[in-house]
């Protein structure tokens, strides 16, 4: 081997279809190895808790179970929303942030033990088996080439007939042995396309529990900002801000924000042309409701989006509500919520 790196001993070449095949193996066990770490920092970002993870793991030891950090959050929320009253509108508004959090956080942690067992753990047994028996074999077929070429050396060198039938005899045994080691490692490399298109199904799954996580968070934000956007609008305004920041501030899915935009001329419109007419008034008018509506207790009136109800105003009536009919049904309506009909 030192003779060879001194450019002293003839080497013998490995074919190139081998060559080949250990060029793939090496190519696939190190972008393995990439693509693994760091969809373990993704999964987990806090590198001591991955690192704790690593030594219970290498002690044989299940990992304490501990809060991540949506669930953290949750809770703070819920604690806080109980300290300062669950019947305040700030107070019930965080216990229904915090409880969408904590889900959040289960839905996390089950992305994670879902993508560790179809994901991280065949590119982990990949590395820590296949490929080590990969190296094993590798390393005996550089030992048996180097005990190849050392009988050649020492054919070349034989001078007496003796020591050349020896030494060619040697060679013979060397060559087999050699060409044994060169098959069994060949039929262990072409085994890598099979690792392929195994780690194509566990990218999939991948990919499937990733969709699965990103639209549970999609579907409890959409579910939390209907609960916030079911408060009544002395609360959405409070703060002296436009009763539409809140909503527009959460705002997520697209069908939603398309409407918070119009919501401040439609609220000012209803304010200045309609709302005061129909007050100082006993008449009643038709009104298109804008977006659902929650009613937060028996006193009120739910809505959806788009129907058409009738309103009228009570005298000592809130200034931002109006009381609604839809056939034998009545509550209170918040006027955020209306656009008035000609």
């Amino acid at each position: 081997f030192t003779e060879e790196k001194l450019g002293q001993a003839e080497k013998t070449e490995l074919d190139a279809h081998l060559e080949n095949l250990l060029s793939k193996a090496e190519c696939t066990k190190l972008w393995t190895e990439k693509i693994m770490k760091q969809t373990e920092v993704l999964l987990q970002p806090n590198p001591n808790a991955r690192i704790e993870e690593f030594v219970y793991e290498k002690l044989d030891r299940k990992a304490p179970s501990r809060m991540n950090n949506p669930e953290l959050l949750g809770q703070y929320m819920i604690d806080a929303g109980n300290e300062f009253g669950p019947g305040t509108a700030y107070g019930n508004a965080l216990i229904k942030c915090g409880e969408t959090q904590k889900r959040i956080g289960t839905a996390d942690r089950e992305l994670i033990q879902t993508s560790a067992i179809n994901f991280l753990t065949p590119l982990r047994n990949f590395i820590d088996g296949d490929y080590k028996t990969i190296t094993k074999e590798r390393k005996l077929l550089q030992n048996k080439r180097l005990d190849l070429d050392a009988a050649k050396t020492r054919l070349k060198k034989a001078k007496v007939a003796e020591a050349r039938a020896a030494s060619e005899q040697e060679v013979r045994i060397t060559q087999s042995e050699f060409d044994r080691q060169a098959e069994i490692t060949r039929l262990l490399l072409e085994g890598i396309s099979s690792t392929h298109a195994h780690h194509l199904r566990c990218l999939n799954d991948f990919v499937e529990a990733q969709m699965t996580y990103y639209a549970q968070c999609y579907q409890y934000m959409l579910d939390l900002q209907k609960q916030l956007g079911s408060f009544p609008s002395t609360f959405l305004s409070n703060n002296n801000q436009s009763s539409s920041t809140p909503v527009q501030s959460i705002s997520a899915p697209s069908v939603l924000a398309s409407a918070s935009p119009s919501l401040p001329s439609v609220s000012n419109s209803i304010v200045t042309s309609g709302i005061s007419e129909l007050k100082s008034s006993s008449g009643s008018r038709k009104a298109r409701v804008l977006y659902d509506y929650d009613a937060a207790n028996s006193s009120e009136l739910s809505l959806l989006a788009d129907e058409v109800i009738t309103v009228y105003s009570i005298p000592g009536m809130d200034s931002d509500w109006l009381m609604g009919e839809r056939g034998n049904q009545k509550g209170k309506v918040p006027i955020t919520y209306l656009e008035l009909l000609n």
